[in-house]
């Protein structure tokens, strides 16, 4: 595959810094302490997009079309199309569920602290798998 143009590597490398951000913010609010009631919906639903930020940022790279949509599993499977390393994340599927059942009223879904803790640690393998796939493709990318 060929180092796509700067354009494409542009928005690849927002994509990464909007996923970034969103992984950032759900770890600083894991270190609220109990008596602050970290919002453990909210960290598992911005380490959901984080990962799907991550997956897009690739598809992106690969300028694969892809539909708008929050689900991992679709992200995943379009991944699967250009690079083997999808298939190591299924577990991260289970991020779907918070792309929308945290976030809208009516549809809360409550979310333990050992979820959001494990809603992080799924984004920061998609996070590593999509960094290591682009370093390995040729892309420079932020730190």
């Amino acid at each position: 595959m060929k180092v796509p143009n700067e354009r494409v590597l542009h928005h690849v490398k927002q994509w990464l810094i909007h996923g970034d951000e969103d992984l950032r913010l759900a770890e600083h609010a894991m270190t609220l302490k109990p008596e602050e009631k970290p919002p453990y919906r909210l960290i598992a639903y911005h380490a959901q997009q984080c990962a799907e930020k991550y997956l897009k940022a690739y598809l992106v790279y690969c300028v694969v079309d892809f539909p708008y949509t929050h689900n991992i599993s679709v992200l995943l499977e379009l991944c699967n199309e250009h690079a083997t390393w999808a298939e190591e994340l299924q577990d991260a599927e289970q991020l779907t569920l918070y792309s929308i059942t945290t976030r809208y009223p009516g549809e809360e879904q409550e979310v333990t602290e050992a979820e959001a803790k494990q809603a992080i640690e799924l984004a920061q393998l998609v996070r590593k798998q999509v960094r290591t796939a682009l370093e390995k493709l040729g892309a420079e990318l932020l730190e």
